[in-house]
């Protein structure tokens, strides 16, 4: 099988893996439903995926994988903080629209009873790397004295970061909010009211 064949065999079973989590969740969803909705064999699924336990992980994996990646993308553009946090938000609003299923099976990892989720999960160590970028972003931005200094990087990394995860799971629960720029715009701004510095009389 060529490179290309198997890099499509994988994609299928991974949509068709996606599906089935997302909708009946993880204990729910049996290998021959993912093979039969792929069109694909075990020995296939099994050739990319140790188990379904492994497949469960890889859609994990990319979901924030994804994250991390638009996230520095989106700040690369800028060293301002505003202009930085807005793109991201901006960045991962599209990607919310684009991947709904995948970023619901992300958002239920973290809220999941343990036995709706395969033993051995991994997902903390990525949550902590996405959480440390931000918190990059405001150690860069309070030493450049534009923060509030009656906040700690970590507090208002953690204020800002807690923000945007309530606002993604909330467009999950609520699929007709506006996910826009002039949205992450308001959000950032909201923030960032309480989190900028103050400016000095006179």
């Amino acid at each position: 099988m060529s490179t290309g064949a198997q890099s499509l065999t994988r994609k299928q079973i991974l949509s068709a893996a996606l599906k089935h989590f997302a909708h009946s969740g993880y204990a729910a969803t049996s290998v021959q439903q993912i093979v039969s909705d792929a069109r694909v064999s075990k020995p296939a699924l099994y050739y990319h995926f140790k188990d379904k336990a492994g497949l469960f992980q890889a859609l994990v994996d990319e979901a924030h994988d994804e994250r991390y990646r638009l996230m520095r993308a989106a700040a690369e553009d800028s060293r301002e903080l505003r202009t930085q946090l807005v793109a991201i938000v901006a960045s991962l609003f599209d990607y919310l629209k684009k991947n709904r299923e995948l970023m619901r099976i992300a958002f239920a990892t973290a809220f999941a009873a343990p036995g709706e989720l395969p033993k051995g999960l991994s997902y903390l160590e990525k949550c902590e790397r996405n959480f440390e970028f931000i918190h990059s972003l405001m150690k860069r931005a309070a030493k450049a004295g534009v923060l509030n200094r009656r906040f700690t990087p970590r507090d208002l990394a953690n204020a800002f970061y807690g923000q945007l995860n309530s606002c993604l799971a909330s467009h999950l629960l609520m699929p007709d909010s506006p996910l826009n720029r002039a949205a992450a715009a308001r959000m950032v701004d909201l923030f960032l009211t309480g989190a900028a510095a103050k400016k000095r009389a006179g």
